[in-house]
């Protein structure tokens, strides 16, 4: 996945500038991003403070360990299974 050439803490900034009153079409033009772009962060970000996008990152990334090291644990579940044949 493509890492964004923005930070949370940007992202959230330009979200708040939206929320100060400024046109969405403003941000993107002075930001050099989408509409869409906007509106996905408004959908992810939206109503998070800075600390608590940091934390979302954090539990992203832990998750992703888990879920590699749950499917390592099939693939050598399976692997077993192949060798040493299923129970009958």
């Amino acid at each position: 996945m493509r890492k964004s050439k923005y930070t949370e803490e940007q992202i959230i900034g330009f979200l708040k500038q939206v929320e100060a009153g400024l046109p969405v079409k403003d941000v993107c033009r002075k930001g050099g991003f989408s509409e869409a772009t906007f509106y996905k962060w408004r959908s992810k970000f939206g109503g998070m403070e800075v600390p608590d996008a940091k934390r979302l990152r954090e539990l992203e990334a832990e998750n992703a360990k888990l879920k590699k090291l749950l499917a390592e644990a099939h693939l050598d579940m399976h692997a077993l299974k192949s060798v040493l044949g299923v129970k009958r």
